[in-house]
């Protein structure tokens, strides 16, 4: 029995001392990774930038060397801001020659595969090449390759050019046989996020619009795609009517659309004749951008990034990457104000909306910065109801020509869910009250006719002041920002005409709008809100981002919806929120 204890004794101390050694190897290899994260890249001569449109594109990666380590590559969340500031390094640099773009499935907005798109023809201007190359071209990864001195597709690959589509989804049968029915309170012909719940089809008005905004983004497509590849806009459309990703490979260099066909191995030896017949070194964007350096000045321009739906508070479960918090950005913007440092701050808007209390508190706190120094909007590839009403009280607003904004329209959707717990499943409910209001919002049965006029008198007076603030930012009437409102969708290029933004333009020319009206000729930029440190919460940080992307990637056209009806259940009632999820493709 002695010995039986000496051994079990032997191999728990075995354990824990291997389990020691691989924790403190792992913390080394953290340390490793950290380390290497923060090192400059060594580029040598004939280097190439390589850019992989694989993934989803947003505003900015989520930094985590975690993610790598547990099995998530880094390309599946790239950030915009790396790939623009890899580019301009890229230029800048003598020893990068030029680009290659391996192009993949790539999920972005339109605006944001524009503003990349204008990267690279901007770099062009500098002499150096810029080839593409894909097994398969996906249409928006297509679109940006198209800028490309050489478009090179696999012999057996295919190049999708269709057009754009909008199929969102209607729940209201499946609702009607769950015994749920959705109570709505809205202003605007046009405000049509609550019609998946109470319609099975788009109303006449959102038809309208839908087709307004999405002829106007293809047409902007085709343009560009036909002064870079000499293709008339009359025949790019007539490729889209005929089913081109279901065809041979060779038509494709017949249209124009590519200008040879190859494998990848004839891809590196073109690349390497290029370079002279010298070795090709190839430096990721991730990499390449920490040589990016900004100018230097006295001044700083910050630019403020706001991605994401609205909230009052960080829900549950989700990354900070996925939100914009009102009462954070009020406080950042506070911060900001009081920055001596910063003479001016662009709002870099990526947001279809959400809470139009949060959205109030923001626009606020955007007036107090205002009052200090100059606040320039950028929008990105949304920037609609909520996001434009973040947007409407700045000095100046520039927009994407396919970003989508507008949408200046309140709703409030409360479910009414009796008929599934009371007649089908079997629950009753009574109550007890003091006065007529006290059971406001009770589960068990729907709005009574008070209820209800107060709800949609509530739902009026926050049409009401969105029309108001639009107008005193706009330096419009109330009137005519109605006539332009009522929930409309418009494109960043219907909306110049509109006078609802001042120009189109891109991240860059915010920047150097906000240091004119700061009267700034030499100056930096800085980026807000700052990363969180690697060790800050990095286990809980990790393993929120990949739940969230999980249920985001598992519901897909389903995920936002059902984050409207959680807001509308925990009492958030007011949303100003552009149309249901388009599910453009």
């Amino acid at each position: 029995m002695k010995d039986f204890f000496k051994y079990v004794l032997a191999t728990v101390v075995g354990l824990f001392g291997v389990w020691f050694i691989l924790s403190a190897l792992s913390f080394l290899m953290l340390i490793a990774m950290v380390a290497a994260g923060d090192t400059q890249p060594n580029v040598k001569n004939n280097t190439v930038l390589k850019i992989s449109l694989a993934g989803t594109l947003n505003e900015r990666a989520t930094e985590n060397p975690l993610a790598e380590l547990f099995g998530n590559k880094a390309l599946d969340n790239q950030g915009l801001k790396d790939l623009l500031g890899a580019i301009k390094a890229a230029k800048e640099n003598k020893k990068v020659k030029g680009i290659y773009i391996e192009a993949g499935v790539l999920s972005a907005d339109f605006a944001t595969l524009e503003e990349l798109r204008k990267a690279i023809a901007d770099f062009k201007k500098s002499g150096k090449f810029v080839v593409s190359y894909a097994d398969n071209y996906t249409q928006g990864a297509y679109y940006v390759c198209s800028v490309a001195d050489e478009v090179l597709l696999n012999p057996n690959g295919m190049l999708d050019w269709h057009g754009i589509a909008s199929e969102p989804v209607f729940y209201k049968e499946v609702l009607d046989k769950l015994g749920v029915k959705m109570q709505v309170f809205k202003v605007g012909t046009y405000k049509s996020a609550v019609e998946p719940f109470i319609l099975t089809q788009m109303s006449d008005a959102n038809r309208e619009q839908v087709e307004s905004f999405i002829n106007d983004i293809w047409s902007n497509l085709c343009r560009s795609v036909s002064e870079s590849r000499k293709i008339s806009t009359d025949s790019l459309n007539a490729y889209a009517d005929r089913y081109v990703a279901m065809e041979d490979a060779q038509s494709y260099v017949g249209m124009k659309l590519v200008d040879k066909l190859t494998y990848a191995d004839q891809v590196r030896e073109g690349l390497r004749k290029r370079l002279d017949g010298k070795k090709v070194n190839f430096v990721s964007a991730t990499a390449l951008a920490k040589l990016y350096k900004p100018k230097k000045g006295d001044g700083q321009v910050a630019v403020y990034y706001a991605e994401g739906s609205i909230v009052d508070e960080v829900s549950a479960g989700l990354s900070r990457e996925s939100e914009i918090v009102g009462q954070k950005v009020v406080n950042d913007l506070d911060e900001l104000a009081e920055d001596e440092n910063v003479k001016a701050v662009v709002l870099r808007i990526n947001s279809g909306g959400g809470s139009a209390y949060a959205s109030e508190q923001m626009w606020r706190a955007i007036q107090l910065l205002r009052k200090k120094k100059p606040v320039v909007v950028s929008m990105g590839g949304l920037a609609a109801s909520g996001g434009y009403y973040m947007s409407c009280g700045a000095d100046h607003i520039i927009a994407e020509p396919t970003t989508l904004t507008g949408s200046i329209g309140i709703f409030g959707l409360i479910p009414d869910m009796s008929g599934l717990l009371t007649q089908k499943i079997g629950l009753h409910f009574d109550v007890v009250k003091t006065n007529e209001a006290s059971d406001f919002g009770a589960t068990g049965r729907p709005f009574n006719a008070a209820e209800g006029a107060a709800m949609q008198a509530y739902v009026d007076r926050g049409y009401q002041l969105f029309l108001k603030r639009v107008a005193e930012g706009r330096k419009m009437t109330t009137e005519a920002v109605d006539s332009i409102a009522q929930g409309r969708v418009w494109t960043g290029q219907q909306a110049l005409g509109l006078k609802l933004v001042d120009a189109l333009g891109t991240l860059d020319d915010a920047v150097a709008k906000a240091a004119s009206l700061a009267k700034l000729k030499e100056y930096s930029t800085t980026t807000f809100p700052g990363k969180h440190s690697i060790f800050n919460n990095l286990f809980e940080e990790e393993k929120e981002g990949y739940m969230e992307r999980k249920v985001r990637e598992v519901l897909g056209v389903y995920y936002e919806p059902i984050q409207l009806v959680r807001a509308a259940q925990s009492g958030n009632y007011l949303q100003a929120r552009m149309l249901y999820a388009p599910n453009l493709k």
